[in-house]
């Protein structure tokens, strides 16, 4: 019993930890020395017609920058990417963009391969790799700029704002990323600094990354991009976690499309942070505030008011003060449960679904194909 309350006050303590956080990275507003704008490579890696696709590839052409060029890769001239790309390159003449086609990839991770393809084809310093289901701002580019000029910034990965489709599992996983998975972030920062990177958008230097070994370095880890970010932070570059927030269009899927996505990244993470996937029980304090209640009913409702109320500040504090997302606190219990689950599947199987191929995660956190 006595155990269980400790677990319950881990639990109270890690709430604690996400607020000071979230407050701690609200506050943190790089230096910047307001040099020349440096013209910037954005590299954006396509397969198939994401939802809102349109409107998140026209937010790239319509940066408020002076110099910048954008860079598309397919896989074939019939993915139904390319003809919309065309039509945009078509509508803004004056945006230096170019799409190329790959053709199949030689190793599995064939988004690695596309962003090797366009880093070759690249001509500035600076370079921005960004998934599709990414949206931004007219000053996104005039953001990170500003923060490059810092010659000792060698990576910079941004934080994002979920934001749901129409399904309520599109609801309940963009409330899991934008409190969840951004409260461990910033805790992560906080405790460890930034030695890592998270995927929907990464800049960095063209010459990190030639230091590194080039972009094929990561082409056998499934989280490439956390594996980038502690790759550059070996080779002491410094790196950082951006106060620039972009959108993360999460569209619409069904319940089993998107409780194999939230399987595959919770084997992943399991994968890249073995002993930070562990502590992620701390980050449970609903469920475990459950069990608890078991061991010790006398006090169930006191220990559920501070649960909720820990639970609540820290929610709201990451999602609504950082993110600028709203909490459907309605949604959280269910989310809070439904994350809890995914959590303990996430130790069990070694295999992963991704776009339509089967893979096996290996314990270093690299994959190969499934025959």
């Amino acid at each position: 019993m006595i155990l269980a309350v400790l677990i319950l006050l881990g639990c109270w303590t890690y709430c604690v930890l996400a607020i000071t956080a979230a407050v701690q990275h609200m506050r943190s507003v790089p230096s910047s020395a307001h040099q020349s704008p440096a013209a910037i490579s954005i590299l954006k890696p396509l397969s198939g017609l994401d939802e809102g696709l349109e409107a998140n590839l026209r937010s790239f052409f319509e940066q408020d920058y002076p110099v910048f060029e954008l860079l598309f890769a397919v896989c074939d001239e019939w993915d139904p990417a390319a003809p919309l790309v065309s039509q945009l390159m078509a509508e803004y003449p004056s945006v230096h963009a170019r799409l190329l086609l790959t053709g199949d990839p030689p190793y599995p991770h064939g988004k690695v391969y596309s962003l090797h393809r366009m880093l070759e084809a690249s001509q500035y310093e600076l370079i921005v790799m960004s998934d599709s289901d990414v949206r931004v701002s007219a000053d996104f580019c005039t953001r990170l700029s500003d923060e490059f000029s810092d010659p000792q910034l060698g990576l910079v990965t941004c934080p994002y704002r979920a934001i749901a489709g129409d399904t309520i599992w599109s609801q309940l996983e963009a409330l899991g990323m934008n409190t969840d998975f951004h409260a461990g972030l910033f805790t992560a920062v906080m405790m460890e600094g930034t030695k890592f990177a998270v995927g929907p958008t990464i800049v960095t230097r063209k010459s990190v990354l030639n230091a590194l070994g080039g972009l094929e370095r990561v082409k056998d880890y499934a989280a490439e991009d956390y594996r980038l970010g502690q790759l550059a932070a070996e080779l002491g570059c410094g790196v950082r976690l951006s106060p620039y927030v972009v959108e993360h269009r999460i569209g619409s899927e069904t319940m089993l499309a998107n409780f194999a996505h939230r399987l595959r990244w919770a084997r992943t993470t399991r994968r890249s942070r073995p002993w930070g996937y562990v502590g992620q029980f701390f980050t449970h304090p609903l469920p475990v505030c459950l069990a608890v209640s078991v061991l010790e009913p006398i006090h169930y409702w006191s220990l559920l008011a501070a649960t909720c109320i820990l639970r609540g500040v820290a929610a709201w504090t990451v999602s609504k003060r950082i993110l600028r997302a709203d909490v459907p606190w309605l949604l959280l219990p269910l989310q809070d449960f439904l994350g809890f689950a995914f959590w303990v599947a996430g130790f069990f199987g070694n295999s992963i679904h991704w776009r339509g191929q089967r893979y096996t995660l290996n314990r270093d956190g690299t994959l190969q194909p499934v025959s």
